[in-house]
């Protein structure tokens, strides 16, 4: 997977991607990162990317010129001729585990940062194919909303996180919550770990883990919880929380 992200701070990314798991995907070639400055492609003399907004109004927008250009610079040097163009904004699709998996099917994305009051509409008319939002909230920018995607994105691409499993159990791999976990000590500030988790019975512990699993869905997220994809068993434990719950 290569990722390509258009930016005017480019240091955000080479920060994060320098760390933990990010740093070995990309030392061992499961994934890249290509950043770009957006300002570099500026034919301003003084390099400057923003300007007044036509009809008035507070605060600035990205000029589309700038923008475009690092466009057709990366576009130049990628294998796919259609690449997914992302624009992260809060008024695009929300992101979640579905889109990721939907993205980690890609050879090569491309990522828009915006910043400011955002970016003139004729530069998303021409090359955004996604507009992303990460959740119904405001940020100063898009590189945090495009790091989120990058990592979330990373974790589905093969090898990145060394075994397959390491995320088939994790939430929302199945529609729903993560188990609860636990490590040594099995005492801590007298509280126990579960007795079955330490029995050695994998049938047992695996049962304990997809009961526990649909509990937290159905108390911390019961917004999540498709019936439809549950198999009969999962709709059997639903059912039995659900009356436990009622008393």
């Amino acid at each position: 997977m290569k990722f390509h992200v258009m930016t005017l701070f480019e240091s955000i990314f080479n920060s994060y991607m320098s760390e933990s798991i990010m740093k070995n995907a990309v030392e061992n070639n499961f994934i890249s990162l290509n950043t770009y400055n957006i300002r570099d492609y500026s034919n301003n003399k003084h390099k400057k990317v923003d300007d007044y907004p036509f009809g008035g109004g507070v605060g600035m927008l990205m000029t589309p010129q700038p923008i475009m250009d690092c466009f057709y610079d990366i576009k130049s040097k990628l294998k796919t001729k259609k690449p997914k163009v992302v624009y992260l904004t809060p008024r695009g699709r929300v992101f979640n585990q579905s889109v990721a998996k939907e993205f980690a099917k890609e050879e090569e994305i491309v990522f828009l940062c915006g910043r400011y009051e955002g970016i003139d509409q004729r530069v998303i008319d021409e090359i955004v194919t996604d507009e992303i939002s990460i959740g119904d909230f405001v940020l100063t920018g898009g590189e945090l909303p495009a790091l989120i995607m990058i990592d979330s994105i990373s974790r589905l691409i093969k090898g990145v996180l060394g075994k397959e499993e390491s995320f088939m159990e994790e939430s929302f791999s199945n529609n729903l919550l993560e188990h609860d976990q636990y490590t040594r000590p099995r005492i801590f500030e007298e509280k126990e770990v579960p007795q079955v988790l330490l029995s050695g019975n994998h049938k047992l512990i695996e049962e304990w883990k997809l009961r526990n699993s649909i509990k937290n869905t159905l108390l911390k997220r019961p917004d999540i919880i498709d019936k439809k994809k549950l198999d009969k068993k999962e709709l059997k434990i639903l059912r039995e929380l659900q009356k436990e719950l009622e008393k």
